[in-house]
């Protein structure tokens, strides 16, 4: 045990000083730390305490990194993980932190700075456009916080800082409140909004893959879809493969983001024949385009066989909603529209999720069930039974 030396300073004060040997770094490198306390019995208690929390793997050695070099390590731990696709929405989100605390060390860094900093984000946080440096939505700086509490939670697991200053962060109440004054959310489309729409492009080229997210499907796993993943026979889907946007500019090409999204589903009877009459439209084309028709294999393509990503997708779908006079709403609702009309349904529980492709019931109603008014009309005639006196007398 090194001993204590008595310091004087040129000012004349007297401290004491000694060195604490606190293990090795991820290299192998002999780590010490200098303690200067203005007595002894001050230097033994710091020493005391170090050599405690090592023996007990709770030491966190003092570092400079700050909390933008930390995202930048995570976000490369997260490339472990999570998709390209994914580390770009990360990035993009932290993008706000990186500006704002960024700047800071990471060991430094309390509780009121990032409240601060998601109270400024909520404020001021619009990036793009005319109203740069205005409201940003609630929801995103949700998103916000919730990539900044997964970085700092990892960087307690890796002892460089004892607690996470992120963890009892929330958005502001008022902000919230704000939120939902001044940006209503765009209510999915309602059952009898989902019928009308299939009712209206029937004749549409694309009403077969239409039909497809209309049952629930990703807009990715649809354009990903190959006619080998369809049994026309056994009428049946896998979705095995999906290709996504990087930037609504490159399309990246994958499989499908979860084990549970890769799953095998039975086909409704009219999106069976909406298919087959796809199969043998596509048949046609090819015919009459010659070899100038590209075989690409896939379900979701234009009259000379080329792919159609989600972008095509959306923006094909967005012409038949303007023409039909319909609200516009993202293609990727009506997987709340078409899970919830199954769970308002009957539909069991482990069943519903299995269709969505997620590991997790309860995460698939919370997140995409949705019980419209005219869902709620059985709970009404109910009480009608019951201001009528029809009702059994209690036990």
């Amino acid at each position: 045990m090194a001993e204590i030396k008595k310091v004087t300073l040129q000012s004349g004060k007297v401290r004491y000083r000694t060195v604490v040997d606190a293990g090795r770094d991820e290299n192998g490198k002999r780590i010490q730390i200098t303690i200067t306390r203005d007595t002894k019995t001050e230097v033994k208690n710091e020493r005391s305490r170090i050599e405690h929390q090592r023996s007990a793997g709770t030491l966190i050695l003092p570092s400079n990194i700050t909390l933008g070099e930390w995202l930048d390590q995570w976000l490369e731990y997260k490339r472990r993980d999570v998709e390209p696709t994914t580390i770009r929405t990360y990035r993009l989100a932290l993008v706000h932190v990186y500006d704002r605390i960024g700047h800071l060390r990471l060991q430094e860094l309390t509780e009121d700075q990032v409240r601060d900093c998601i109270d400024d984000i909520v404020a001021n946080g619009r990036r793009k456009g005319g109203q740069a440096g205005t409201r940003l939505a609630v929801s995103t700086a949700e998103g916000v916080l919730t990539r900044l509490r997964e970085a700092l939670k990892r960087a307690v697991v890796r002892k460089l800082i004892a607690e996470s200053p992120a963890q009892s962060v929330r958005v502001s109440l008022a902000d919230k409140k704000t939120d939902r004054r001044e940006r209503p959310k765009v209510k999915p489309w309602t059952a009898a909004e989902v019928q009308r729409f299939i009712a209206g492009i029937e004749r549409d080229r694309l009403y077969a893959p239409l039909l497809l997210s209309l049952m629930g499907l990703r807009p990715a796993e649809v354009v990903g879809m190959r006619w080998s993943d369809v049994d026309l026979k056994l009428a049946t889907l896998e979705t095995a493969n999906t290709r996504t946007m990087i930037g609504n500019v490159t399309v990246l090409e994958k499989d499908t983001k979860t084990e549970a999204g890769e799953r095998v589903l039975p086909l409704p009877g009219p999106v069976l024949e909406a298919l087959k009459k796809f199969r043998a439209r596509q048949a046609r084309e090819k015919l009459a385009a010659g070899e100038g028709y590209m075989d690409s294999g896939y379900v979701v393509v234009d009259e000379f066989g080329r792919p159609r990503n989600t972008r095509h997708l959306r923006e094909h779908t967005y012409r038949l909603m303007r023409e039909l006079e319909m609200r516009r709403v993202r293609l990727y609702d009506a997987r709340h529209s078409c899970l919830s009309y199954l769970a308002v349904n009957g539909v069991p529980d482990v069943i519903l999720a299995r269709w969505a492709g997620h590991t997790s019931a309860s995460f698939t109603k919370r997140k995409y069930v949705t019980v419209d008014v005219e869902d709620m009309r059985a709970a009404a005639t109910a009480w009608d039974s019951f201001h009528s006196g029809d009702r059994k007398a209690p036990v």
